[in-house]
């Protein structure tokens, strides 16, 4: 690959090392058939990273937490896991002021460790977002079972049982996505400021009723945890045998490993850096704004939490934030709480299958997937792949139980937060002329510290979670070779300048 007769930097390795240099990433974007229109702004940036962070788990997860590991400390979990996310969210915010091209982790690790890693990386993203939307899709359907009055959106065709509410969200959202994404993000804004105002509401009403005394013992004495075993343990636990406990110091490092899966959904905010008007300025913002606010709404609601009620009478897991009010007579707070987790989920929805779709548009650009799929439309969408995913994720949100599932969509993000936070360090030593928006500081430092703190996170999960991951990525391999290596668009231009 060449510019200007010069071999471009990081351009001329071969095989599966071949890298994409960051100028001809920059070149791809301008292409007529796959043009992507740039329309937004730091607002609308940090409007889509607010909406996929703040979802169902503000009302649900915090409860849980604070009555079953941490107690009040949940605040303080909040906290940790918010540092250890913000270590992460600096890498991606230089590397998407420095390469604002769709898709995200996929192609920063195609700049910096090459093409086989980025389709890892690329196929490790396609099972986080296309699962994370279909479970999310299935959680809406349950908060639209209870705003309704009704039981669970579920009806039997053929002795087959269908979510109806699952696959009505997905289809409405898939034909609003492929409108425009500046029409999405206006929508998104409006949803997104009905479910932080019930958020507001839950926290100045539920502050009337706080009582100091439930704060005390702000870190409650450790006990036991209850034994796993097998395949449900974590591969920390498996491999080392160790066991943990509750509360303590050792429930409050157990409690931020567990809420620190609240924040995820700031990275999908770096998968629309090719849509940015001002990517330089719009990218770093929009990620670290986002996270900051996401960051106190969580800390404000936890307080309340553990202040409106004591800690013990959260235990179990039917308690929800709801749990806190009713137990203080305000029995409307219910309704409230279950309008508001409808909207949140809404939004998540919404952004996850925004990021699928922007992370596939990227491969197939690249030829790692079919390339007629990357074709945009009129209004600088990619329509065919956003129907693709509405569909994959509508059948999934329709038909199958999801179930423990869920774990995934957290390995598949740490994964991928790990890769983008050691590529800031190989693209400062191998590109250190580039325009950066954004500078992570106290390199290498911070993406090490980030490194740690995922795999630290990665290490927590089960290891039947690992087992699944490592069959998604042998298929992922699979494919490559089969069909995505032969393919590339980078290969067949490295393969057309060494026959001239």
């Amino acid at each position: 690959m060449t510019i200007d007769g010069k071999d471009a930097p990081g351009s001329r390795n071969t095989g599966l090392r071949r890298t994409k240099s960051i100028e001809q990433s920059m070149r791809d974007t301008d292409e007529p058939d796959t043009k992507l229109r740039k329309s937004l702004s730091s607002w609308d940036l940090t409007v889509f990273g607010v909406a996929v962070a703040v979802g169902a788990g503000i009302f649900t997860l915090t409860a849980r937490t604070a009555g079953n590991v941490a107690g009040p400390s949940v605040s303080l979990a909040f906290v940790f896991a918010a540092v250890a996310c913000g270590l992460a969210a600096l890498c991606y915010a230089e590397f998407a002021s420095t390469v604002p091209v769709a898709g995200s982790a996929y192609t920063f690790s195609y700049a910096t460790f090459g093409e086989f890693v980025a389709w890892i990386i690329g196929w490790d993203l396609i099972l986080e977002f296309a699962l994370a939307s279909a479970v999310v899709a299935k959680g809406w359907s349950l908060y639209l079972g209870e705003v309704l009055g009704t039981s669970s959106p579920v009806v039997s065709i053929g002795g087959l049982d269908v979510d109806w509410g699952a696959l009505v969200i997905v289809v409405v959202l898939t034909v609003l996505l492929a409108t425009g994404v500046k029409i999405s993000s206006r929508v998104s804004l409006v949803i997104t400021a009905i479910k932080v105002g019930v958020v507001l509401l839950i926290v100045v009403v539920g502050a009337f009723y706080i009582k100091a005394a439930n704060y005390s013992p702000y870190i409650p004495p450790a006990v036991p945890a209850e034994k796993e075993s097998g395949l449900t343990q974590s591969l920390f636990s498996f491999v080392t045998g160790a066991e943990g406990s509750n509360f303590g110091w050792y429930g409050l490092l157990a409690a931020a490993s567990l809420v620190f899966f609240a924040f995820i959904g700031f990275d999908v905010v770096a998968t629309t850096a090719e849509e940015a008007s001002d990517p330089q300025k719009a990218l770093p913002r929009g990620i670290l704004g986002s996270l900051l606010i996401v960051t106190i709404l969580y800390v404000a609601v936890t307080l309340v939490l553990t202040g409106m009620v004591k800690y013990t009478e959260l235990g179990g897991e039917g308690a929800t934030l709801a749990t806190a009010f009713e137990l203080n007579g305000i029995t409307w707070a219910s309704k409230v709480i279950s309008f508001g987790a409808l909207a949140g989920l809404t939004t998540v929805v919404m952004v996850l299958m925004l990021g699928q779709s922007r992370v596939l548009f990227a491969m197939s650009r690249d030829g790692l997937m079919p390339r007629r799929l990357a074709k945009t439309g009129s209004r600088g969408t990619p329509v065919r792949i956003t129907v693709l995913v509405g569909i994959v994720v509508g059948l999934l949100a329709a038909f199958f139980p999801i179930g423990t599932l869920e774990e995934m969509v957290n390995i598949g993000t740490l994964f991928a937060f790990v890769l983008v936070s050691i590529g800031v360090v190989v693209l400062r030593r191998t590109r250190p002329d580039l325009k950066r928006g954004f500078r992570v500081p106290l390199v290498p430092l911070v993406p090490i510290l980030a490194v740690l703190a995922c795999v630290w996170l990665m290490l927590n999960l089960s290891v039947e979670t690992w087992l699944r991951f490592v069959v998604w990525m042998a298929l992922g391999v699979a494919v490559y070779f089969g069909y995505s290596r032969r393919h590339s668009v980078l290969g067949a231009r490295q393969h057309a300048d060494d026959t001239h």
